[in-house]
Order: C-alpha cells, then structure tokens, then sequence
C-alpha cells in the first residue's frame, strides 16, 4: 500500500468541500468490458446533479461517457429497474440517493453494448504531452495532492489505462516487488539512464534475449513512451537467466543492486560504459590500526558501493535515532587492548591499539543500507528491527570525510587493497554481515573483478559535499517475508512518487517521514500497526553538483538507435491495443456438434467478432468441426443450445445478416447457453425452433420384439394437453393416437404413465428437454395396471441395461468349439438387437442364429434332462479340483476331432482334488426350472451351470454359434409393483468378514433367486488381444448381483463360476479384482471393461493372502511366492499343510511342516510369529489381500508361547568395520539384563561390556558403517524393553550390539573414501537411505550467459 493512502478514501477537495450531505455510491461494473470488474467509491455532496456523477464514474473507470447504464443495486432486482438518466440535472438527493448511507449502483451494458473504454488516443494533446516522455500528466480540476486517489480496490485490467500522473509501473510477476522498486529508481535516475541509452546493442554479437544492457534499454523506453498503467519485466527476467520459478523467491534489494552491478559490469567491458557503475556508485574508504605506543598505522582502501548502517548496536536495547548518528557510529574506532591487542610491526611486539575506517571519497550516487534485518539470540529467530531512525532531506558529508587520508598515495592503497576485500567494507561495527541479517530474503557478499580503480583528484570541498535524497525503497512486513515499494522524487518537478508495482501516485513529505519507522517497542514477527512494520530499507542520495546534475536527454538528442528502439516499441504496442480492442469484441461461445455420420458429440469453442453475421458465423463452425468433405454449407446452421439440459432453445430463421454480438446479447465473459452446428440431409428441411418450446424425444417401444427404437425429436409447449401431445406424437411416428401409451422419464428409473387425458405436459413434469416412451398397440397389456404390464418391465430393464466388455481367459475350456464354431459362420453381420440401442460390433446371421435355436431347441431340452439325471446318479463326483486354476490346458486336439464329448469328459480336463466340495456346488437344472419364468429358449440355454458343457457336447456343431451370438436371458423382473425394486441383497455377516459367498446356506445359488437381463455376444476389439484371447461384449442389468453375473459367464469360460475370477479394468488397465458377490454391477458404466482369469473363487469365510518369503540375511529380504486360501476358523498349521505342497509345485520349495513358520508382514517389517495352534479370525486377524512372512528355520521352532519375545539381533565390529549376519534371539520376558545375556551368549562378549542400540527404519534397518558407531542411540539406561525409547513389544524388532572395550579402526582418507564408496553403493540397492534435505534459501543469480546450468556472478 501507498503511504498515506490508508485511511485516504475520500479526495481532499472532497473533504474540503461545504458542509452539507454527502452521499456515498459505491459503483460495481457489472460489464465485460474489463478482464476483471472494477469496484470504484465516489463520496460526493448531495446537490451534485446525476450527470456528474456520470462524469465522474466514466473518469474513474475509464469509459466514454454515455455508453453505459448505472442501475439501482441495493438488493433490487436490476432488470425490473429502469436506468439513471446520465444527462439529467437532478440533484443526487432529488434522484433518492440517501445521504448517510451506502448507495450501491451497478454499471451495465447500454442497450446490449457493452462500454466503450476511453482510449488514450481520444485525446487530442496526448502526442505532444508524451513527447515530453517524463513527469506527471495535468489533470483536471485537481486540488490535493492526494486527490487522485477514490478507491483502493485494484484490477489487472487498470493496466490497461495509464496512471494520471503520467508515469508507468511495472507489473508484479510474482514476488518481484523488490526487483521493480529497483528497476524503477534506476529509471528515474537521469545519469543512468542517459548512459544506458548512449550504449548500443550489436544483434550481431549477442542475443537480444540474453542482452541484460538491452532489455533494461527496452524497459525504460516503455516506461517512457506506453500508454498502460503498467508493463510486465519477464523480459528483463529472462535476460537475467531466471525461469517462472524465480519469481516466486523472495529476495533483497540490496542483494539485488550488488548483483545487478556486477552483471552489467561484465557486460560493459570494453565499452564506453566499462566504468559507469564505479563513476556513480563506488566510494573509498580506509580501514586502519594505529599503534598507540609508537604511533605507527597499517592501512589498506577499500572500496564501496553502499554504506551499511546498523540500526541498533550490537547487544544495546536502544537504536541510533539518525542516519547521521548512524554514520558517525560507523567511522567510530574501537580500542584494541587485553587479549585482543595488536601486533605492532615497528614495537615487534602487541601492543594497544586503535581500529578504525575513515571515508576517503564518497560516491556521486550515495547508497545508504539500513541494517533491519538481525539475529535475536533470545528467542533464536531471525527478526526485523522496525525501530525508528530519521534521515534528512539533504545531507552533509563533509562531516565525515578525511581530508588529511585524501593525500595519501593511491597506488599503495590499490596494491594494499587485495581483490578479495574490494566491494566491502571492513569494520567490527559490521560484525553481523548482511548475509545474516535478513529473514526470507538473503544476502550476497559479492565481489567485483575490477581492475585498478580511477579516483577523482579534483580534491572535493568540504563544503560541497551536501547530498539530496530522491530514492526512499520501503520494506512492509517481517524477517519472514513482505512487500517493497519505491519513494521516488523525480527531478522534473521536484514531486515525490510512490512507485508501488503497477501503481503510481503522487505522495508527500509527510509520507516520507512515515517510513522512518516506529519506536523501539516489540521486536516479534508481525505488528499490527502501519508504522511498526513499513520503514525505509535503502536510501539512495545524489550530490549536489550544478555541473554534474544532469537532466534526462530531450527527444531530440537522444541517439538514433534509440529513436529506432522507440518507434519499434510504439510499433508493437499498437499492435498490441489493436489485437486487443479484437479481443474485447470477440465473442466466445462453447460449439457443439452432432458429426452426421459418426453419430459423435463434438464439442469446440467459437470465437467470433461482434459484428460477423450469422451467415460467416455457420460458415466458420462448418470449417472448425471439419465437415466440409462430409456434408454441404448449406446443410448446417446455428441453433441456441443448452448442453446441460440437451435442449435446442431456439433457431434463428431470417436472422441471418444478424450480428452475432446482437443475436449472443453482447460480448461476455461466459454465457449461460452455448451454440449447436445442426445438420440435415439434403432432402430434408430444418425445423422451427421457437422460445418457449419444449423438446421432447420421443422412443417408440415394440412389445413383440422387445425393443427400443432411437429417438426421434418433436417440439411441444408445457400448457398443452396430454391428448393433444398424443395427436402431436401420433403425426410424428405415424402410430394410432387412440391406443397410445406415453411414458414420461421424469429422472433416472423414474417411469410416469401419462393417463390423465386433460392434464398439461406442465403439470406432468415436463421441463425444457423430456424423454418419452410411445407405444401403440391392441394387446392385453393395455389393460393391465403400469406396474404390472410388459411395458413397464421392459422399459425397467431398458433403463437398467448397461454394456460392457469382458476378455475371457486364453483357450478357456469350453470356449474353443464355440469360437471354431463362430469363425465358420464367419461373413455377413447381422442385424443389432433393439433391446440396446448402444450395441455395437460384428454379430453373427440374426436369421441363422433363430433358425438354429428352433432346430435344436428339442435336443437341448433333452441334453438338459440327461445332464440332470446324470447329476442325481452322483457322475460329476468324478472329477477332480485343485485349489488354483491358473494353470488350466485344454487339449485342442481332442475338442477339434470330436464335436461331442461328454459333459464329465470335459470337467476331467479340470482335475480337482476336493470332489465333494464340487459336488455341493453344482445345481441340478431341476432345481433352477422350479425358480424360473422363461421367455425364451436361450434363457433356459444360459440358466444353468452346465449350459456351456451342453452346448459344447452337442453334437451339431452350430449349437455353440447360436449359444455364443445371440444367447441372452429374458428373466422376470425382481419387482411386482413400481415402487418397489431399490433393494439390494446384504449378507450382514459377510460383509463383515470381509467376503462373500455365491451361495446362500441351503447351497443354492444366489444368482437363481433374482433373474435379470442378460446378453453376450462375440466382440471384435479394435486391438488384437493375443492369440488365444476373445472378447464379449455383454449387455446386462446392472442390479444382477456378481455371482448371477459370473454364473451367466459360465458357458463362455467354461467353467463353473466358483473356478474363476473377475478383475475389473479402470485407467492406465490397473486391474483390481471384484469379490463382493453379492454386491450388484451398480458401481459399473457402460463400456466398462473387466478380465476373467481362471481360479479358484473366495468361498464364504475364505480369504486370498499373499505369502513373502522373509530372507533376513539377503540383499532384498522381502521375495513374494504365490498366493494362498486361508479359511476362517482354520489353524495355522493346517494352512501350512496346505502350503507344502504349493510351495513345492510353484516355488520348488521342499520344506517340512516343523522347518518353517508364517508371521505378520507389516509392510517390509517382520512381525508377530504364528504358532501352530493359532486360529484365524479368533486369534489373528485376517482381511482380504492379507500378506504374510513365510520364514524357513534353521532349527527346531524356538516360539512355543505368545509370552516369549523374539528380536533379531545383529553384531557390530568397530575394529573391523563391518556387521555380522542376523541371529534370532528368543527371550522369555522382555529384561534387559536377558536380552544382554543371549547377546553374551552367542557372542562371547563378557556380559559387563555388552552394548545394545534399537535399529531405526523399515527392517533390516540399513545403517552405513561409517555412521552407524556414533549414531545410534547405544545402551539405552532402562531395564525393560517395552519402554520409551526402545518400544520393542513385538517380536521382530532390530537390535545392534557391540563390545564396548573394542576400538574404532582408524581409517586413512583414502580407505574413508573407499568405503564411503561402497557404503553409499550398498545403501542405494537396498534403497534404505533415508536422507533429509530441509529447503534452502535460494540465493540470487543473474546468469550472463541466459542460462541457470552455469554460474558468472561473483560470489
């Protein structure tokens, strides 16, 4: 904020003005003239008439007058509100306003166009005021100084007008605040910048880009001759080498002025400005020690660019009240005596001494930095000093100059003067070096490469030495962070400026004097009040020296590059209002549009000028949605839209010369409705689309075939009747409006039957876009009641029908005499079933696939009927199962040769070790016909589990086609009445055992209980898939439960549900396996994809674990080795018993039930060991996706009791450097004087110089060798280990032990290194080097050459 702006909120004429009512409007611009809307504050006396606060509000906002409206905001409703009369003579008080109060007003569009912005080029005398390049433009009727300012409310787009006193700002990218306050005192600074414009950029010999000299050329020219109210640096920035990331770091201003010098130093060399920075900027000063015995004095010149001055000495409670009282403490010597005495070249001895600096030579531009940022010792923190400290308009330096040193030979002090102390200054009152003052921002002791130095000899007076102040740079915040701004006088007219980002305005003395800061009160973080907090960091002086004050360069004799640079930048900048005046009357507007013959949404952005007609508007969407090889010009036209709802608001018949600015309603920001490219055929004619239309698409529903026809669309309005609306439909789809039924969908799955003749389509529900259901026939179903009718359970399963696609697993068996089956059909692509209009993908003859149902309809029924009798006579118990079916082969030869094998042929190809538990799960067809209401022959086909073992042994061979293309399963609905069906089957008791059954507790199947619709269907993927593979696709009623669903499946993977696995497939194909069975397919959309693999299914009470081998003593101790079945209620030595012979089979592991154990995972952690007697779910917890640790023992099981404790112990030897393996240790209780004799006992340390320390981090708690010695906790003074900081109440935590009296090996630095080598390779493999980074302060670069992968400052 500008000083003194923050209570200004009223102009001071203002305040000035007669006593009488004041009336305060406060004005919201509600247009979209603007990027950002304004909100701007007018206190003005009652009697002023309506047509100067007209005036007033065009002024401030920077409209043309007359091209807006202001309308009453005071919580009315706008549109029933007529406008103000901008040209009536009404008082305020006459127009009821109401003094005394908040009157709120809305600026809008006049008549439908939006404002005109007042652009500088209005003016008439703006060239020959901007001739001048400098100093504040006159306003008009100004009287305070502070008058310019009525609202603090700012926007970006006030960048767009240029500030009223005439000057630029520049435009804060980030945290760059300090970098303009800086650029801009540079820029006023006339000597600078007459220099910096007689320098002249040779493109030939260096990057316009990379060129810091040009870009800061390119920067003061715009800041001279543009006309916004500010202009962005990123070029300036980009010179410096920085990237976006660099304007999020706060930095100094001072760090900034040192870096900056020093950059166009090196870029200067051997230029014409080679010395222009030291000309300026540089003084000299002398640091010395004079021997207080002889006399004698040792010396050397230093030189500066800015003076440092503490604030507050070094542990004193009371800060220097002056610049001057600064300075004089700066030159003050110190005594050198006691310890810290001198020694003394010519007394050959120490001796007392005086340490000093005197100031040889002060600087044309003098640079004052005020030490604000410090240390505090007490609280440890970093801390700005806000104390107050004046400094003067004008100061004289005469006081503080030695004349006597100015005499003294100059090339000694060069050559006394090491490179490496020149650009600081040397003194103990210094002893905080900036770079450790500040909080977030950090400081660079940099230094300079300059050669000697050239020192005036014009042996200045005493008397001429007073400097004028004309740069204050103000910092507002805390150590840890704030904002900078610039004070600036500019030498013109002699006005002080705040320069804060992009806003500049004319400030006072009275404001300079408040950035001197407060008084010595709280030393925290933030203060509340403004003068606490805001105070001058650098002040920069300039001599007072009437032959070198020079003033900025007139027009005409600035150099021709520069006239060039000038005219370039006029040049873009008008391009640039041009481009964005387009903008501003550019309408954008979302596109959408229907492809005519991909049926595909297209969704674009059109973006349009105002005054384009709709004609070159249609013939601008046809070329952006790509439709000129598709489909003639005149096929199309824009229509208004509303995507949300999917509704056509209205065409635009004979509207066609119209401007869209016109038609649209003006240029906006959004729009509450988009556009919609419409396509016919050329034989057909648009429709009418009128306001007040409601759309209406319309299915005609088939009750014979069962289908759902694509929708058609007509246009209805909500006062007309539902017999009328029937007429209305009738002459749409040619149906008999007598028998018609119409079935409004009113949200998702909510039916209404439209019976009630008299009732309008608005009090029926309808809305803007409706989708109806029409059917028209002479059945009985007629009759019946809605919730009862064929109608009513077809549109139910319509509704609820959802695709999906599912890969089945390769050369599943079953599967192969159907695909062969499937390729023989081969050839033409029958018609798609209407039951779901989305069904895409080559399907067999429909023809063929009816006429092979009716063929063998008999010998399926028969089949059916042996396959039960065989079922009771107990010929399934024949087979085999094992627990896995990964690994299922399916010899292609014997299926190729015989069409007809036996149903128990087939399942001896899927050996099973568990007969009796297949048995249970299998289901006679006897007891699925009792459940079932059919309604075709290929639902009783796809019913049963051993459908596809009957179409695989039939002896036709089409059998299989018909079964695998046009199987579907037409089953009644779960619901009797319409508002009854939202429930779903919840096995309380599995759910929170964290599994499902697919079968409920008399063995029947769950999926029998409920009958859904269900169709598959052969699917083509567009990317082949494997040899071997196949795709369904796979319409299905999302309220099926899973094992319905997987029980539908059977005949196509042929094999029972319970013996295979369902992974859905979501983004980036990460699979994740559903085993919820009795959840439903709610959860999925359509064209979902899922996976089935063959395996075994969860049965109620099982779960899948995950078994790792743990190997403590290898690289990776963690190795995974196949996935197992645990079972509620089994122990775990019967689940080792399971796992032998696994283990042997798939991980060629020979173990013996005693040799090995299973204990808790957690993560990579060993846990808990798992006695044999343990039982799952009673006493270990187990849930899905378990892991466990299988570990092999070296011995006989160490663990018989929960009461016991074991740790994994592992031995440190220092004189080696190296560790020993891992070895078990197993306590009885958890002492510690246990623990130290099993560390005794296997390792032979006398117990007396046992030492322990808990290992840290995941196991095997990697440590380096070099680090592990000193920094682990060793021998912790506690006498249980379940106690802080061990914690060690589990068994398999870390311990380290050494002996105490063996001696840490010396390493050379050569072995230190090596071993740091093999250490750190070690560490990296295991991944177990944990390392902390905290963030560092980033330090401030410029990089010469552009690039950030190269450093050229000078550190």
């Amino acid at each position: 904020m500008v000083p003194g702006e923050e209570n200004q909120l009223v102009p001071k004429e203002i305040e000035n003005a007669a006593e009488e009512p004041r009336v305060l409007c406060i004005i919201q611009d509600t247009t979209n003239s603007k990027t950002v809307n304004e909100r701007i504050t007018l206190n003005l006396p009652a009697s002023t008439p309506v047509r100067k606060l007209f005036e007033d509000v065009a002024n401030k906002v920077g409209y043309i007058n007359g091209t807006f409206d202001l309308v009453w905001g005071n919580g009315i409703n706008t549109a029933d509100m007529a406008p103000l009369d901008h040209t009536s003579d009404k008082s305020l008080l006459d127009a009821n306003f109401e003094p005394g109060k908040k009157n709120f007003l809305h600026l809008t569009d006049k008549d439908g166009e939006q404002p005109q912005i007042l652009l500088e080029d209005s003016s008439a005398g703006e060239d020959s005021v901007h001739d001048r390049f400098i100093g504040p433009l006159p306003r008009e009727g100004s009287v305070g100084s502070t008058s310019d300012y009525v609202s603090q409310s700012y926007s970006y787009s006030s960048i767009l007008n240029k500030s009223e006193t005439g000057y630029v700002g520049l435009v804060n990218q980030a945290m760059t605040c300090y970098l303009n306050s800086l650029l801009q005192t540079l820029f006023m600074t006339p000597e600078f910048r007459n220099a910096l414009y007689k320098w002249e950029f040779e493109e030939s010999e260096e990057d316009p880009v990379t060129s810091i000299p040009y870009q800061l050329q390119r920067l003061f020219v715009l800041l001279q001759t543009s006309k916004k109210r500010a202009i962005e640096t990123t070029d300036v920035t980009r010179s410096f080498g920085w990237d976006s990331s660099e304007a999020w770091q706060q930095h100094d201003v001072q760090e900034l002025c040192r870096v900056m010098f020093d950059a166009l130093e090196q870029k200067w060399k051997q230029t014409e400005q080679a010395d222009l920075i030291n000309e300026l900027y540089q003084g000299k000063l002398k640091d010395y020690v004079r021997c207080l015995e002889c006399g004698y004095e040792g010396w050397r010149i230093d030189t500066y660019l800015d003076i440092p001055l503490v604030i507050r000495p070094y542990g004193s409670s009371q800060a220097f009240a002056s610049v001057e009282e600064a300075l004089h403490a700066f030159i003050q010597p110190e005594i050198l005596d006691g310890p810290n005495q001198y020694f003394c070249e010519r007394c050959k001895k120490k001796c007392d001494a005086r340490k000093g600096l005197r100031f040889l030579h002060f600087p044309y531009l003098l640079t004052l930095q005020l030490k604000r940022f410090d240390f505090d010792y007490t609280t440890m923190h970093r801390i700005k000093l806000n104390d107050r400290m004046t400094f003067p308009e004008e100061l004289d330096m005469s006081t503080f100059i030695d004349v006597e040193d100015e005499k003294s030979p100059q090339t000694e002090s060069c050559t006394d003067s090491g490179a490496e102390n020149e650009g600081s200054c040397h003194s103990d009152q210094m002893s905080n070096d900036f770079s450790n003052d500040d909080g977030v921002d950090e400081g660079i002791c940099l230094e300079t490469n300059s050669g000697t130095e050239k020192i005036s000899k014009s042996g200045l007076e005493k008397n001429s030495l007073i400097y004028e102040l004309f740069s204050v740079m103000v910092h507002s915040g805390s150590a840890a962070g704030g904002h900078y701004y610039a004070c600036i006088k500019s030498f013109s007219d002699e006005q002080w400026y705040s320069f804060n980002d992009q806003h500049v305005s004319r400030i006072t003395q009275e404001d300079i004097k408040k950035t001197h800061g407060g008084s010595s009160g709280s030393r925290g973080y933030y203060s509340s009040a403004f003068a606490s907090s805001t105070n001058a960091y650098m002040l920069i002086y300039r001599l007072k020296d009437p032959a070198r004050n020079a003033k900025f360069l007139e027009v005409d004799e600035y150099p021709e590059h520069i006239k060039n640079l000038v005219q370039k930048e006029r040049e873009l900048e008008e391009q640039e209002k041009r481009q964005r005046e387009i903008e501003r009357n550019t309408c954008k507007i979302k596109l959408f549009c229907l492809h005519p013959t991909k049926q595909v949404m297209m969704e674009n952005k059109l973006e349009v000028h105002k005054d384009k007609t709709l004609k070159e508007a249609v013939e601008m969407a046809y070329k952006m949605m790509d439709l000129e090889e598709v489909i003639p010009l005149d096929c199309c036209r824009l229509v208004k839209y509303d995507e949300f709802h999917d509704y056509l608001e209205r065409s635009y018949e004979g509207e066609e010369d119209t401007p869209m600015g016109l038609l649209l309603g003006g240029v906006k920001s959004t729009y509450m409705f988009d556009l919609l490219l419409e396509t016919r055929k050329p034989d057909q004619v648009f429709q009418s689309y009128k306001p007040g239309e409601v759309m209406v698409k319309v299915h005609v529903v088939d009750l014979k075939a069962e289908s759902v026809a694509a929708p058609i669309t007509v246009r209805a309005y909500l006062n007309q009747t539902v017999t009328e609306f029937k007429q209305l439909i009738s002459k749409a789809i040619h149906l008999p409006a007598e028998t018609m039924r119409i079935v409004l969908e009113r949200c998702y799955n909510d039916l209404r039957l439209l019976s009630v003749s008299s009732k309008t389509l608005k009090a029926e529900g309808f809305f803007r876009s409706n989708k109806v259901f029409v059917e028209s026939s002479e059945t009985l179903d007629y009759q019946m009641a809605f919730a009862d009718s064929h109608l009513w359970k077809l549109l139910d399963r319509h509704a609820n029908t959802i695709r999906l696609f599912v890969l089945l697993p390769e050369q599943s068996p079953g599967s192969y005499s159907k695909r062969t089956a499937y390729q023989k059909a081969g050839g033409d692509s029958g018609n798609v079933d209407d039951d779901c209009e989305r069904v895409k993908g080559p399907v067999g003859s429909l023809k063929s696939v009816e006429a092979i149902l009716e063929e063998s309809t008999e010998k399926l029924k028969s089949l059916s009927l042996q396959q039960q009798q065989d079922g009771d006579n107990g010929d399934s118990s024949k087979s085999t199962e094992t627990s896995d079916f990964e690994n299922i082969e399916s010899p292609l030869n014997e299926r190729d040769s015989s069409a007809s094998v036996d149903n128990r042929e087939l399942e001896q190809h899927i050996q099973t070790s568990d007969p009796e538990n297949f048995q249970s799960e299998e289901r006679s067809d006897s007891d699925v016909n009792n459940d079932r209401s059919t309604s075709s022959v290929d639902s009783d086909i796809l019913s049963s589990s051993h459908s596809s073992d009957t179409l695989c042994n039939a002896d036709n061979a089409q059998i299989p086609l018909a079964n695998g293309l046009d199987s579907h399963s037409i089953t009644s609905s779960r619901r009797t009445k319409a508002n009854e069906g939202k429930k779903e089957t919840w096995d309380t008791a599995e759910e929170d055992s964290g599994t499902d059954s697919e079968y409920d507790e008399s063995g029947k199947s769950r999926g029998e209980m409920q009958y859904m619709y269900f169709k598959a269907e052969p699917y083509a993927a567009d990317e082949g898939s494997g040899e071997g593979h196949k795709w369904l696709m796979v319409h299905v009623d999302k309220r099926i439960t899973l094992a319905a669903f997987k029980q539908h499946l059977e005949p196509f993977v042929g094999v029972l549900s319970s013996h295979f696995k369902v992974f859905r497939v979501y983004a980036s194909n990460q699979e994740f396996e559903s085993v919820r069975l009795n959840e439903t397919l709610s959860s999925f959309s359509d064209d979902n994809k899922i996976t089935i693999r063959l395996g075994r299914a969860l049965k109620k009470g099982e779960y899948r674990v995950k078994v790792y081998q743990l190997l403590v003593n290898e690289q990776e101790p963690c190795k995974f080795l196949l996935d197992a079945v645990f079972a509620k209620g089994m122990t775990v030595r019967q689940s080792k018993e399971e796992l032998i012979p696994q283990l042997r089979e798939q991980c060629g592991l020979e173990l013996s039930i005693d040799r090995f154990r299973l204990r808790k995972k957690t993560w990579k952690n060993p846990g808990t060991v798992f006695l044999d007697y343990h039982i799952y779910e009673e006493d270990i917890n187990i849930s899905s996706n378990w892991e466990v640790f299988l570990e092999v023992l070296d011995g006989v099981e160490k663990m018989k009791s929960m009461s016991q404790l074991a740790v994994l112990s592992r031995r440190w030897k220092p004189s080696e450097m190296k560790l020993d393996p891992f070895q078990e240790v197993v306590l009885e209780s958890s002492s510690v004087d246990e623990l130290r004799e099993k560390l005794s006992e296997i390792s032979g340390i006398p117990l007396d110089d046992i030492e322990f320390a808990k290992g840290r981090g995941t196991f095997p708690c990697d440590i380096s060798v070099l680090d592990i010695h000193q920094d682990l906790d060793w021998n912790p003074k506690v006498s249980t280990l379940n106690v802080w900081p061990l914690y060690i109440c589990d068994d398999g935590a870390v311990i380290f032990y050494r002996d105490k009296t063996e001696e840490l090996m010396e390493l050379t630095d050569e072995q230190r290194n090596e071993l740091m080598k093999k250490e750190s390779s070690r560490l990296q493999k295991t991944g177990h080097r944990v390392t902390y980074s905290p963030r560092k302060e980033k330090a401030l670069k410029i990089y010469l050459d552009g690039a950030p992968n190269k450093d050229l400052t000078q550190d």
